[in-house]
């Protein structure tokens, strides 16, 4: 932007700051007229139907029913719109179910009511009762006789209803954003809808998976190769962690006998933040005593199938250009593989020789440091070069032991572990495996992490000592998973953002 650009839009901001104070000057000025009258801020009026509820019920009758009627309705919400025409005024109602048209008359409201409302304001929260007609456009509206100001609006909407455009003002005043553009409420309900069906689904007969809580606050940060942020217990004079993930507790209370339970829980992981990535993030995190990897596979792709048909009606849906179909079986591919069809270069034979895959992250400006094992290299190969394409729901297994702490090994190969994760639209959806039980070689990986930390890899795991006093209780066989909600979410309701999904995304504070 040139400095002239820059002068002229600084000038169209200090203006239009100029009116805003000058508009709710005027409001705050209106407000004292009703605290002098004693009538500001009333608690006492009840709707009894909603905007929508009005919509569906009459959707089909003409003027002629809805005047044989007779019946009356209270409506609440906020004036979006108002125009005056003399001795009648039409308004537009939003409520949290949609919107509807109030039609005032002089006549109906006595003259000082109808004078009254001609100065409240776009923005105001009002009640109205009175019966439905259809004007002669065939609009549904309510005939008003009643009307109450309920909340007086001090701050002007944004202008003409266009909606909240800039991003950064969207995601800060949310409360703004959801009162004028209706698809972010869309996407919010949403959102809601797909955490209430997978409630429903993992209870439902036949999974039986329990429900659990697990504490947010831990003492040794674990579940996941991720830096924790550090907080500060007063009365205990100790340092506590946001915990990074609950698994390490779930895994607990499978060794105590919940054999199914799960927990949609929010993490927090002092990572950067970027369209995919925020501070704190929610995941539905599941673990099932005796069952393996394969079983989550299959568990998953119904449970995402169901849950697209459930929210959007079809299992097809597209996202940000690109179409995904849920009805098709899950591709199944085995990372390696992936690797070695996407390098040529890197032959089967080589993959385990850190040398060689440290000259081809080279020749492909790929990072890697130089305490790197063979796993962490080859998995960054894949997160560079295969990750991004795999657009159609993928699980990609095999992921190699060093990168996978908590993981069980192999039967048929120790260098890798029963371990899945599902890319969606190119990004990591979802990661599971079957669990590692064997109280000692999870101490000896522990015992791995500890050493990476002390090389300087600040997201390596702590050694948790009383989590290997559980498992040498003895925990079942047991597979787990993390989903993550978020990203979820962003597929179903095609965001480009996970600050979409996000009713409060992390922001920098205001200056």
């Amino acid at each position: 932007m040139s400095k002239h650009e820059q002068n002229e839009r600084d000038a169209g901001a200090t203006s239009a700051h100029a009116d805003d104070n000058h508009i709710i000057a005027e409001r705050r000025a209106k407000l004292q007229a009703l605290r002098d009258q004693g009538v500001a801020w009333p608690n006492d009026f009840r709707p009894d139907t909603t905007a929508q509820a009005l919509q569906q019920r009459f959707a089909e009758h003409d003027n002629e029913q809805l005047e044989q009627l007779g019946e009356r309705f209270s409506v609440a919400g906020r004036m979006l719109a108002k125009r005056v025409m003399g001795k009648a005024s039409f308004v537009q109602l939003q409520d949290r179910s949609g919107r509807i048209q109030l039609f005032l008359q002089r006549d109906a409201l006595g003259e000082q009511l109808y004078q009254d409302f001609k100065h409240w304001d776009v923005g105001d929260i009002i009640g109205a009762s009175g019966e439905v007609f259809r004007t002669r456009t065939g609009e549904l509206s309510l005939r008003c006789d009643q009307l109450r100001l309920l909340s007086k609006s001090l701050r002007p909407l944004p202008e003409k209803f266009h909606g909240l455009t800039d991003t950064e003002t969207r995601y800060r005043q949310r409360y703004v954003d959801l009162i004028v553009n209706s698809e972010v409420r869309d996407t919010f309900i949403t959102r809601a809808r797909v955490i209430s069906y997978i409630r429903d689904f993992m209870e439902a007969p036949g999974h039986d998976f329990l429900e659990v809580e697990t504490p947010m606050m831990h003492p040794i940060p674990g579940g996941a190769v991720a830096r924790p942020f550090i907080t500060h217990h007063n009365a205990l004079d100790c340092e506590l962690y946001l915990r990074v993930a609950p698994e390490l507790y779930l895994k607990r209370l499978v060794v105590g006998g919940l054999e199914r339970v799960y927990e949609i829980n929010r993490n927090f992981r002092n990572e950067g933040v970027s369209t995919r990535h925020n501070p704190e993030f929610t995941m539905l995190e599941f673990y099932w005593a005796y069952a393996d990897f394969h079983d989550l596979m299959d568990f998953t792709e119904q449970m995402l199938r169901g849950l697209s048909q459930h929210v959007l009606g079809t299992t097809a849906i597209e996202y940000q250009g690109m179409a995904i179909d849920f009805a098709q079986p899950f591709q199944r591919l085995d990372l390696l593989d992936a690797v070695l069809q996407a390098i040529p270069q890197l032959t089967r034979e080589q993959h385990r020789d850190p040398a060689r895959l440290r000259q081809i992250a080279d020749e492909l400006d790929i990072r890697h440091a130089p305490e790197w094992g063979w796993g962490k290299l080859l998995l960054e190969l894949f997160e560079a070069k295969i990750e991004h394409t795999l657009i159609q729901p993928a699980f990609i297994t095999g992921y190699p032991a060093e990168v996978s702490p908590l993981s069980r090994a192999s039967d048929a190969d120790a260098g890798i572990t029963d371990r899945f994760e599902l890319f969606i639209g190119g990004r990591e959806i979802a990661n599971g495996f079957s669990e590692l039980n064997d109280p000692e070689d999870q101490e000896r990986r522990f015992r791995a992490q500890v050493s990476a930390r002390d090389a300087g890899d600040s997201e390596a795991m702590h050694f948790d000592a009383d989590y290997i006093r559980a498992l040498e209780y003895g925990m079942p066989p047991t597979a787990g998973e993390g989903i993550g909600i978020d990203r979820l979410v962003m597929l179903l309701t095609n965001s480009a953002s996970i600050r979409d999904v996000l009713l409060f995304p992390y922001l920098r504070q205001e200056t």
